[in-house]
């Protein structure tokens, strides 16, 4: 778990925490820690249609999960 100063994490919080990892942050203040910074848990069921609107489907014709290519197996 990475540690840093508390004068530290005050100057960098905000990229601190756009790059925060599972294991978190452990803020100290004279070296003695005080505080933990952990990511907030997202549930499997909130992931469920957050794409919703992002995604965009060019040409509704063809098959979602083809790449384009047309080919024959047997040649």
């Amino acid at each position: 778990m990475k540690t840093i100063g508390a004068a530290q994490f005050k100057e960098q919080c905000l990229s601190l925490l756009d790059s925060l990892t599972t294991e978190g942050i452990v803020v100290t203040k004279h070296g003695k820690p005080v505080a933990r910074v952990l990511p907030f848990a997202i549930e499997s069921k909130d992931l469920i249609g957050i794409l919703r609107g992002k995604v965009k489907i060019l040409n509704k014709k063809d098959d979602l999960l083809s790449t384009g290519i047309k080919w024959n197996a047997e040649s």
